[in-house]
């Protein structure tokens, strides 16, 4: 696939939801998740100028300890994030080069375009920055990650044909979603004739563990697969799909994930046949789109623990408990409740997903009296 040749395996190790140890990345364990990983075979690691802690630990996991044409390099620019100027969102890459010590990225991505997000590219001169850059040698390869519809994404890459990649949010769950389009999203893809990165085939870990119909469904088909593994193939089956990205957090998720995709294959018709049952199980929830990606809780003015109540409100209509949803560690995620909302939107303009947040506080305060 042209950009992602020296790909090996389907696999990426998205390195967003890392172990954390007294709330700071659990770097020696990162370091034996990216040893397994690349005993595995795999090469594809993914992290973002926006995942605090992340770059700083792919230096210490990945770069100081494997030769540098040993792994690719994936990390992204987010000028719509606390940039005034320019100078500032070109300055991103320096950082990141910094943080990391790569050298180089193989792979540079234009983060999160998507609603109001999207302008900011174009008034920072992204593209072009990206693009001279790429010329004088630290980036390999220009993408961009995407969570809007279908229209949005062919509208960008209308205008961005020298972006050699896309990034897009694509799993059984979301495959007709108005919002996500994930199948159409990819086909829009398909048609610009551009490979796609996937992300969230776990839906942010709900794939991985959901409500009882679904788990039966997939139970019943193979009882030795794990639901993630069901997920994973599935996102792997399209056929722009060059990697696959997995938020790996465990070496229990690592190893599952490496069984799922080492030596892939396709899924069967009949297994096909398998997940859209899980989709019709899944259809009869109604869920809030949230993948518990936090980027609403670091607009928060107040600090609530905006993913622990989105989350808690799904598990409570999934599972009739919402406790371990809610509690981490026996702390509640946040300072402060979601019925001490402002209702000043501030999350609402960074939701990749588009969810309204304020209403659904609303609705966490009085139904689960959070």
């Amino acid at each position: 696939m042209g950009c992602f040749d020296d790909v090996s395996g389907k696999l990426g190790f998205g390195l967003m939801r890392l172990p954390k140890h007294d709330e700071k990345i659990d770097v020696p364990q990162v370091c034996d998740m990216v040893d397994a990983f690349l005993a595995a075979g795999f090469n594809y690691f993914d992290t973002a100028w926006a995942y605090v802690g992340s770059e700083e630990a792919t230096r210490q996991a990945l770069v100081e300890r494997y030769p540098r044409d040993s792994f690719l390099l994936a990390t992204k620019a987010a000028p719509w994030s606390k940039c005034e100027t320019a100078e500032e969102a070109h300055a991103q890459l320096d950082e990141s080069l910094q943080r990391t010590q790569a050298g180089y990225f193989d792979y540079y991505l234009m983060h999160n375009l998507g609603s109001v997000r999207t302008e900011a590219f174009d008034r920072f001169g992204m593209w072009e920055f990206a693009q001279q850059k790429k010329a004088e040698g630290l980036i390999r390869h220009v993408g961009l990650s995407i969570h809007d519809d279908a229209a949005a994404l062919d509208a960008v890459l209308t205008a961005h044909p020298e972006v050699e990649f896309v990034q897009l949010q694509v799993n059984y769950l979301d495959w007709e979603n108005p919002i996500h389009q994930s199948r159409a999203c990819l086909e829009v893809t398909r048609s610009h004739g551009k490979p796609a990165v996937i992300m969230e085939p776990l839906r942010g870990g709900l794939l991985a563990n959901p409500p009882e119909p679904v788990r039966r469904v997939f139970h019943e088909a193979d009882p030795a697969a794990s639901c993630a593994s069901w997920g994973l193939r599935f996102a792997a089956s399209q056929p722009d799909a060059a990697v696959v990205l997995s938020g790996m957090s465990t070496m229990e998720q690592m190893e599952d994930n490496i069984e799922a995709l080492a030596g892939f294959t396709s899924l069967s018709e009949a297994e096909m046949a398998t997940v859209h049952r899980a989709q019709e199980e899944f259809e009869k929830f109604d869920l809030i789109p949230c993948t518990g990606c936090d980027y609403c809780a670091k607009a928060c003015p107040v600090n609530i623990g905006i993913s622990g109540a989105l989350l808690a409100l799904n598990a409570h209509r999934m599972f009739g408990s919402y406790k371990n949803e809610w509690i981490v560690g026996g702390e509640r995620k946040g300072k402060s409740k979601p019925s001490e909302c402002l209702q000043c939107g501030a999350c609402e303009s960074v939701c990749p997903q588009k969810i309204p947040i304020v209403a659904q506080l609303d609705r966490a305060a009085t139904l689960l009296d959070l």
